[in-house]
């Protein structure tokens, strides 16, 4: 029988979790009832939140004392980031589901995040309809928006409660009705793509599962990095295939898909064979067209789909992509090899498409030659777009001997 943890505030929300654990309970799921509250619960939990707030080292009659909703929310959170991944290393609990307005959100969500990947996660939350990238960030929560504010019960919000119980009991018991997946063997390569560098990724990872590996494609969107990032600092992978380098285009230039300033660095930090390219260099991403900021209306834009908007860079910020690139790889401690396309690095940087900038490109390439002075990175440039067979298949090459030495 599997166990359900069931984190919240039991003294502002009883009624509500009491449901939820009955309805739990009807379905044949064992419960950990976790209180995140301050004050005392509507009915007794199976760890109080005396234990959550000291495993963070609060005492829980200081801060109630205090009356600090801020200083609460925050020393609860901390406990819970503690106490949650050390209760499901224990066997207490095998999924967790929490409910909340936006406070109750952020209590919880940190230490979901704690959890591997894989296990079950269900945040109700009258925040799920908007961003909830501060909330998931590179974990596998599944939010679900309550519709109506978690405040009491309703006709709505019990059916809200019912199906989010649902949901996880399906992730808990389902897979025991199918049969076992056959042994995981392959070693694991990462790779990213953006839409302008799906040929090239396409025919990498077809010439890498056929030398054995298995590839995982992260969509280069900021959070895609951001991902590729997480699991590589939790050794998943034996290589990468970081070809499509273009989050750095946003976190220069102020686009809507950066992957924040440790991009670039997980492969580094973790010694693992990595070659990496340039690809999508050529452009920043915004919504659609009429948000695009002032100062950049009268830059070349393309509108990629009514929701995305192209810019293509400039010289200028190519130099500063360059330099921030050849500060990540100035670090590196073992071989790297860094790859340029020298007929472009994308699909709309080839002639006649509307990208097309050879200046731009060489700014790029130019700087990268002469920023980066670390001996273990190997430049190789091809003439070829990014897009080629040949660019592709010679990349796929260089990490399968990178992984072979």
């Amino acid at each position: 029988m599997k166990t359900l943890a069931i984190a919240g505030t039991f003294d502002t929300k009883g009624i509500e979790y009491k449901y939820a654990k009955k309805i739990a309970e009807t379905i044949g799921l064992k419960t950990l009832t976790i209180h995140t509250g301050i004050f005392a619960p509507a009915f007794s939990p199976d760890v109080s939140n005396k234990e959550v707030a000291a495993a963070a080292g609060y005492d829980i009659q200081a801060i109630a004392a205090k009356k600090d909703r801020a200083l609460a929310t925050e020393a609860m959170s901390n406990g819970m980031k503690k106490i949650v991944p050390l209760l499901y290393e224990q066997k207490k609990f095998d999924g967790i589901i929490s409910f909340g307005g936006s406070g109750g959100t952020s209590l919880v969500t940190p230490a979901m995040r704690r959890l591997p990947i894989g296990v079950p996660k269900v945040m109700v939350s009258t925040m799920a309809s908007g961003n909830v990238s501060q909330y998931v960030g590179t974990s596998d929560i599944v939010m679900i928006p309550s519709i109506v504010d978690v405040a009491g019960l309703n006709k709505i919000s019990k059916t809200i409660f019912k199906n989010a119980i649902f949901a996880i009991s399906g992730m808990l018991t389902a897979g025991n009705k199918l049969p076992a997946d056959p042994p995981d063997t392959k070693p694991l390569i990462a790779a990213t793509m953006f839409g302008v560098t799906t040929p090239c990724i396409d025919q990498a990872k077809n010439y890498l599962e056929k030398a054995g590996y298995e590839v995982l494609v992260f969509h280069a969107t900021g959070t895609g990095g951001k991902t590729m990032e997480s699991l590589i600092n939790q050794g998943f992978f034996k290589g990468v295939l970081d070809l499509t380098t273009t989050e750095w285009c946003d976190q220069i230039a102020g686009g809507v898909l950066a992957a924040g300033e440790h991009r670039c660095e997980a492969a580094i930090k973790n010694k693992i064979p990595q070659v990496i390219s340039v690809g999508a260099l050529d452009m920043v991403n915004f919504g659609p067209i009429d948000t695009v900021p002032p100062q950049y209306r009268n830059r070349s834009l393309y509108k990629h789909n009514p929701t995305v908007t192209l810019m293509r860079t400039t010289a200028e910020e190519n130099i500063a992509i360059a330099k921030k690139l050849a500060e990540k790889l100035n670090s590196a401690a073992t071989k790297t090899i860094l790859m340029l396309p020298l007929r472009g690095v994308s699909a709309i940087d080839a002639a006649g498409q509307p990208f097309y900038g050879p200046s731009e490109d060489k700014a790029l390439f130019t700087t990268l030659e002469r920023e980066i002075s670390n001996p273990h990175v190997k430049f190789l440039k091809m003439d070829n777009n990014i897009n080629d067979k040949v660019f592709a298949e010679t990349a796929a090459q260089n990490l399968i001997d990178l992984l072979n030495a």
